[in-house]
């Protein structure tokens, strides 16, 4: 998706639920895998969850993909993640990225936001 085709962050995930649905019904055991990993990785240990989601969210923005934006901004708001230490994060990457994460960091602040409302409404 290009900066001039933005979506609504439920948009991104709902338009990725089929497509996902097809290729897992295609390779179960690589997708089974892969949320072994992402269970695995994003568990709480010495970094907690939503440290682990903020790391995320910087990459999924340095990256540029609106799929992983949405999950970790979704994710960074389950996990109780506050708006400032997303922009700091983000503030990280716009450091490490230039250009790309001044257009990308302001997206993930958004999709933030969007999820923010759902699991803290009170809050927003």
């Amino acid at each position: 998706m290009n900066d001039e085709q933005h979506q609504p962050w439920h948009q991104v995930q709902e338009d990725l639920r089929q497509p996902a649905k097809e290729l897992r019904a295609m390779i179960p055991e690589v997708l089974k895998a892969y949320g072994g990993l992402h269970h695995s990785a994003m568990a709480t240990g010495e970094i907690s969850t939503g440290t682990k989601e903020l790391i995320a969210l910087a990459v999924a923005v340095a990256l540029k993909c609106d799929g992983c934006i949405t999950s970790h901004a979704r994710g960074a708001a389950r996990a109780g993640v506050s708006r400032q230490a997303i922009a700091e994060a983000l503030g990280v990457t716009i450091l490490l990225t230039g250009g790309p994460g001044t257009v990308y960091g302001p997206r993930a602040l958004e999709a933030f936001d969007e999820y923010e409302r759902d699991y803290h409404p009170s809050d927003s």
